[in-house]
């Protein structure tokens, strides 16, 4: 059993950062692959970055390419996710995921447990 806590959502400016962050507790956090997803309003959630286990790959969607980095420390059991050059499009609730397997995958089924979500709100 994984328990995952995300924070760190907000309201920004069109073009403002935020870094959001998920403390994961309950199991060895550095077997777990970790993934970001996000949902805005009507919309299916979707996925944006993930990372594997040791760190070494990461994932993201095309539209956050550039913009958006995934990082981890197994240490502190905590993933992140820098959110730079932010549009109004990223409006969202993002949700942190761990899978077992390690890998950071980009499906939402391939996770096994997932964090009660923190909002973002980008204005234009």
């Amino acid at each position: 059993q994984v328990q995952l806590v995300e924070s760190g959502g907000g309201l920004v400016q069109t073009g403002g950062s935020l870094r959001l962050f998920c403390v994961a507790s309950g199991s060895t956090f550095s077997r777990y692959g970790m993934g970001w997803f996000r949902q805005a309003p009507g919309k299916e959630r979707e996925f944006v970055a993930a990372i594997s286990w040791s760190g070494g790959r990461t994932y993201y969607v095309d539209s956050v390419k550039g913009r958006f980095t995934v990082s981890r420390d197994n240490a502190k059991n905590t993933v992140y996710l820098q959110m730079n050059s932010l549009k109004p499009e990223d409006t969202a609730v993002y949700y942190c995921a761990a899978e077992q397997f390690g890998l950071g995958r980009t499906t939402s089924v391939s996770y096994d447990y997932w964090g009660q979500g923190t909002q973002v709100t980008v204005s234009s």
